[in-house]
């Protein structure tokens, strides 16, 4: 069990709610990261590289099958119906986040006991072979059910490995970082999930244009999941040379290491609380805006619109370069102003801008829904990418200040498992399924069927509910954590 709050401290709460208060920004004192551990400028970007690097390639794999959703639907499941095959693809890139919490559960607790280095090691590992097995798949028409099975397991694998990498790579760093710009440093993790992305659209789009698309899809498709043989070795090698986190390794020297970081972390109703609070008040919204601004707006793009893959992959790539640098700017805003007001404006933006930004998609890309689009005036074009880099802009709103927030809300000793289990919740199943199920009701015939043309933003009701409801919670009870210490074993 957690450790009692401590009795001596002014205006301490009980262990059961309210919740406790957090220490003023202007009183807070530095934590031991910076008095125990001090790193200069030099040795701070050493470790934000090794982290992020091994970070990215994860995301970059994890990513090659959502970047390919919509080509896989013909490559591995049965012919015949295209809605069927659409959303059965969609539904197994679903899979991946579906086991996210349980990956989070099993390496955060590996991660609080063993140490947050070698969990990382593992994961890696785990990552990308099963990546690179993706490239040795058969397709459906040679292996019948084998594919998708095949398929599926390996997307199942890949979810677990990304469960226990994010929360490793956001605490390795927070507790590396001084309290004052806990936000600034942690934001490059941030940074790591859309370039991930983006590099995945660009190993896709060159290889389909240096295979040509005949080739593409007979065996060209492999070698951007076969590319992850090599980024494994070079993750490998640079995570090998990484040392433990300071915070942690002060914690196993003085033996206060967690006997039970699953029990710990929730079956203590004050830290239970907090996860649910960190689930339903801000991962989920924030998991929802993520894959809005990325996913589902690359799906809306090709399956909607109707736009070929270049257009689509170009749009959302000019998006994306344009508003990576904003998870910068967002999680050095969230040092000044507090994480709380950054997020929560992000999901209110989103929730209340979503609706006449796609219909002002749809009126520069495909006004009449009519047939396959292969090209576009350049000004149209132009607005398109201006069109994903403000949803980008809410993305990084709400994702830029997200690891430090939950690293500032759970005590040393069970941080790794606790921050990792609504982290992975809520991207992995609100925001993770979100393709799947705007897709789903977009194309319903009942939908069509009342809402005419009008059904193609339709999927959009999903995101847009749960921002909402993270907006009234996180609103109301969410604490701000500013400046909080993050050296004690307890809230």
């Amino acid at each position: 069990m957690l450790p009692p709050m401590n009795s001596n401290e002014p205006n301490a709460p009980p262990p059961l709610p309210p919740l406790p208060p957090l220490p003023s920004p202007s009183a807070a004192p530095q934590s031991e990261v910076a008095a125990a551990a001090p790193l200069d400028a030099k040795g701070l970007r050493g470790v934000i590289v090794a982290s992020s690097v091994g970070t990215l390639f994860e995301w970059y794999d994890f990513y090659l099958y959502g970047s390919l959703a919509v080509f896989f639907s013909d490559l591995f499941f049965p012919p015949g119906n295209e809605r069927a095959t659409l959303l059965a693809s969609l539904a197994t890139f679903g899979a991946g986040f579906a086991v996210r919490p349980l990956g989070a559960l099993v390496f955060g607790r590996i991660g609080d006991l063993v140490g947050r280095k070698y969990t990382f090691l593992v994961t890696i590992v785990t990552m990308g072979l099963s990546t690179a097995l993706i490239g040795l798949l058969p397709s459906y028409a040679s292996a019948g059910w084998f594919a998708p099975v095949a398929l599926v397991l390996l997307r199942l694998i890949q979810g677990l490995a990304l469960g226990g990498e994010y929360g490793g790579a956001a605490t390795y760093v927070a507790e590396h970082v001084p309290d004052e710009r806990r936000g600034w440093w942690t934001s490059f993790i941030q940074t790591t999930a859309t370039l991930g992305f983006f590099l995945s659209l660009g190993v896709i789009g060159a290889t389909r244009v240096a295979c040509g698309e005949e080739s593409f899809r007979a065996w060209g498709w492999r070698i951007p999941f076969l590319v992850s043989f090599v980024l494994l070795a070079l993750s490998l090698w640079i995570r090998l040379r990484m040392r433990e986190s300071p915070l942690f390794a002060k914690l196993k020297r003085e033996g206060r290491v967690a006997k039970n970081p699953l029990k710990e972390s929730f079956t203590n109703r004050v830290n239970l609380r907090y996860v649910l609070l960190a689930l339903f008040g801000a991962t989920a919204g924030q998991g929802v805006v993520w894959y809005t601004g990325q996913f589902y707006a690359l799906t809306f793009l090709q399956k909607s619109l109707g736009l070929s893959w270049q257009l689509a992959y170009g749009i959302v790539a000019g998006g994306l370069l344009l508003g990576t640098p904003l998870f910068l700017v967002f999680g050095a805003w969230s040092d000044r102003v507090g994480r709380k007001k950054v997020m929560l404006g992000g999901m209110a933006a989103a929730a209340l801008t979503w609706l006449p930004i796609y219909r002002a998609m749809t009126a520069l890309g495909n006004p009449d829904f009519a047939g396959a689009v292969t090209e576009l005036p350049a000004a149209n074009v132009l607005g398109l990418v201006l069109l994903l880099f403000v949803q980008m802009a809410w993305v990084a709103m709400v994702y830029g200040p997200i690891a430090a927030f939950l690293v500032e809300l759970f005590p040393t000793s069970i941080r790794y498992t606790s921050m990792s289990l609504p982290y992975h919740l809520g991207n992995g199943w609100f925001g993770g399924f979100l393709p799947l199920i705007a897709t789903t009701l977009t194309t319903s015939p009942w939908v069509q069927q009342r809402l005419g043309a009008d059904a193609a933003y339709a999927g959009l009701a999903y995101p847009i509910a749960v921002c909402v409801m993270s907006l009234v919670i996180g609103g109301a009870l969410l604490p701000e954590t500013r400046l909080k210490r993050i050296d004690r074993a307890e809230h």
